[in-house]
């Protein structure tokens, strides 16, 4: 099995007749958390939906864990062990907390994905409100049932779009828990962040996206050195 849990290469993405990426060239190493960095508008939450066939056409390479995806339909990709939490999180209203985590299946035929007593040890909130409909719960609580419904199908690689943006300090700090024990347990994570203080001490390398194109690429202990650009870039 390839080392990158991702390798996407050439990728570029329409919807409708707007040509949306551009050449689009990044991988993503097994257990690393990688983030995507850019203003609004800069391609990053179509990078994402493009791996995951929610896009119009798709042209280039996506390989994930070495398999190339790029003419797959969404449910295949997620059989690959590709979990996605978009934005809009898609809570079930008319659910309890607890129903909407026992609702995905499995996509992995390896990985049997975290237990109900496992995810209610990571979201003790969640557990406190098992029984609450999913339109009672608050913001952040919402967030960690979208997150934590992937966790259950068994997918190892982890697209988290936008996962802090609104949300109380305190909810903000839980997550970054979270990830950090997600990074522990051997999970590969690909974050797509506005909140540059979130994403800055989790991430291991950093791709900044404008005009649906990769514009910089760094590590971690680069950071210091890229601040200038980054302020250039996105105003942090």
């Amino acid at each position: 099995m390839s080392a990158r849990a991702l390798e996407i290469s050439g990728l570029h993405a329409w919807y409708g007749e707007s040509h949306i990426l551009h050449d689009v060239n990044l991988e993503v190493n097994r257990g690393e958390v990688v983030t995507l960095l850019g203003r609004n508008g800069a391609g990053r939450t179509t990078t994402m939906r493009a791996i995951m066939g929610l896009t119009g056409v798709r042209k280039g390479s996506i390989k994930i864990n070495g398999v190339e995806s790029i003419g797959l339909p969404t449910h295949k990709v997620a059989h690959l062990g590709v979990g996605y939490c978009p934005e809009e999180r898609a809570i079930f209203s008319s659910l309890s907390a607890e129903e909407n985590l026992l609702l995905p299946p499995l996509v992995s035929t390896t990985e049997k994905g975290m237990s109900i007593d496992e995810i209610y040890d990571m979201f003790p909130n969640l557990k406190e409100r098992r029984g609450s409909q999913g339109t009672r719960l608050s913001g952040g609580e919402q967030q960690m049932l979208a997150v934590a419904r992937i966790l259950r199908t068994g997918a190892r690689l982890l697209l988290l779009d936008e996962i802090s943006e609104g949300l109380a300090p305190v909810i903000v700090q839980a997550l970054a828990r979270m990830i950090k024990t997600l990074k522990a347990s051997g999970y590969t994570i690909i974050m797509v962040e506005q909140n540059f203080r979130f994403a800055a001490p989790l991430a291991d390398r950093f791709y900044v996206m404008e005009h649906g194109q990769i514009v910089e690429h760094f590590k971690a202990s680069e950071l210091q050195e890229k601040m200038p650009v980054l302020n250039e870039l996105l105003g942090v």
